[in-house]
């Protein structure tokens, strides 16, 4: 397949112009918004099973047929992968949904990932003409999943997507997540000879351990991994790069380029009085325990510490998978601990509807300032400050501030904190020519996400310290691109 973007489907094509004119735009505009079916929150807070259940085919059609194909689709220019969104979403509309997956995967390598997790509404629906219309977006990510599951399910893959021939020239990724995996998929459908080297013993990196399968089921990760597979990428696991086996040895195996796309998954914690007890971890070790190690699990000897009364701190995406996570491993008492106002918690709205849906209580503007365990040293209380907003920071974000006196102390028995990340500094500390920032993370020029060592391209968490699944793929594209364009360089 080439990998120019946008090519199967142009909007000038006879059939988009015909699909154009048989609705009128007034016709096309009051169709409401599609809603996602969802299990119960009863039920699913009993299990592991998906809660969204994807669209039908007909609810499908009737959402892509609010898509106005605008001659200039703003919606592109919001995606950091730049999928031609027009374009696939027409595809659904005439019913060629097989033909609507071939035109994601010119753009995206996981596209059946990005649309259950991407934050499509501060993205892609952001900039849709509906909202000038004071209507609700097109659900561009519900379309994008609905594409994806049906080439899944139905096996439709398309014969088209094949690796150019090989033109010899080999190239190494470091980590399997979002970044690498989007690296892999452009180069090898460039003609490289890709090899992934992954440190854990299952092929996913955050997309496996980090994300619950409630929210992501692994097998339809796999299907995405499977795919890139098929193409030729070749995945290495138990392969720790900067341990197992180094920079150097790389070289030796003859890989001419480096794209480290490690993430970022060392915990950070607030550095408050008892966080040493027992029962105070973070949510890389929680959720890795559980999802990654199945813990709790039939079949499964991971152990994992359990709570009825259960805080979680923080409230980004991850805070909220720690939390739904806690209630479904019996936790009687879920609460979400933030020191902003729900307003400004970063986690998309669908995760704080659906967290609140199954039980769990939103402690909002207040902020853990010590725990207190018991006499076995695990955590028994946690003493929380209440918060109020004060002039904004740099961000332009309103600063919390503390309300002087206003102390509570509330039962715990488990705490999950979920305050940010930083990059493991494995690499960064065996490649000493590699320029590291004060966060940890790997400095790049922005052009060509290039370090400061000639053949070493790195994107996603390492590079920004902590962000969202679709903009570490938006790295890995960036950097295939800017590598491809130096390996041809100097390979004339």
């Amino acid at each position: 397949m080439s990998i120019n973007q946008n090519t199967s489907s142009p909007r000038d094509a006879q059939w988009r112009e015909e699909l154009r004119k048989a609705t009128p735009v007034k016709e096309r505009t009051s169709i409401p918004r599609v809603k996602m079916p969802e299990l119960p929150a009863d039920y699913r807070v009993t299990c592991n099973e998906e809660v969204n259940q994807g669209l039908s085919a007909e609810a499908a059609v009737l959402e892509a047929r609010r898509c106005m194909d605008c001659p200039d689709p703003q919606c592109v220019t919001g995606c950091p992968v730049n999928i031609n969104i027009p374009g696939f979403i027409k595809n659904i509309e005439r019913g060629e949904f097989g033909k609507a997956a071939v035109v994601l995967k010119e753009t995206s390598a996981l596209p059946a990932v990005c649309g259950r997790v991407c934050p499509q509404e501060k993205q892609c629906e952001s900039r849709c003409l509906y909202h000038k219309m004071k209507k609700d977006p097109v659900a561009i990510g519900y379309l994008e999943r609905f594409a994806a599951d049906y080439e899944r399910i139905n096996g439709t893959a398309s014969a088209d997507v094949k690796p150019l021939k090989s033109n010899g020239i080999k190239v190494a990724v470091v980590g399997s997540g979002p970044a690498g995996l989007s690296f892999a998929g452009d180069m090898i459908k460039r003609g490289y000879e890709v090899t992934v080297f992954e440190a854990l013993h299952e092929i996913g990196g955050v997309l496996k351990y980090g994300i619950p399968e409630f929210r992501l089921p692994n097998d339809v990760v796999d299907v995405e991994i499977n795919a890139l597979a098929a193409l030729g990428v070749k995945f290495v696991k138990d392969c720790v790069v900067g341990k197992t086996i180094s920079y150097d040895d790389l070289h030796e195996m003859g890989f001419r380029g480096v794209f480290v796309a490690s993430g970022a998954g060392l915990p950070r914690f607030m550095g408050i009085p008892g966080e040493n007890f027992v029962g105070v971890m973070s949510s890389n070790e929680y959720l890795t325990r559980i999802n990654l190690m199945g813990a709790g699990r039939d079949g499964y000897d991971t152990p994992v510490l359990k709570g009825r009364n259960i805080a979680v701190i923080g409230g980004g995406n991850t805070a909220m998978d720690s939390v739904r996570t806690a209630r479904r491993m019996g936790a009687e008492r879920a609460m979400i601990v933030y020191r902003r106002s729900e307003a400004e918690m970063p986690a998309r709205a669908e995760e704080v509807k659906h967290a609140k849906e199954e039980g769990v209580e939103f402690m909002t503007r207040h902020n853990p300032v010590e725990y207190l365990a018991d006499e076995k040293g695990r955590v028994k209380t946690m003493r929380v400050q209440r918060m109020q907003l004060g002039e904004a920071d740099a961000s332009g974000r309103r600063s919390p501030v503390p309300v002087e006196g206003d102390v509570v102390d509330i039962p715990v028995d488990l705490v999950v904190v979920s305050v940010g990340v930083s990059p493991n500094p494995l690499i960064p500390n065996s490649i000493k020519a590699l320029e590291v920032s004060r966060r940890g993370t790997i400095v790049v020029d922005d052009a060509t996400l290039k370090s400061s060592v000639d053949d070493i391209y790195a994107g996603g968490d390492i590079v920004r310290g902590g962000a969202t699944v679709i903009l570490a793929m938006g790295d890995g594209r960036h950097a295939a691109a800017s590598m491809h364009e130096q390996l041809m360089y100097t390979n004339q």
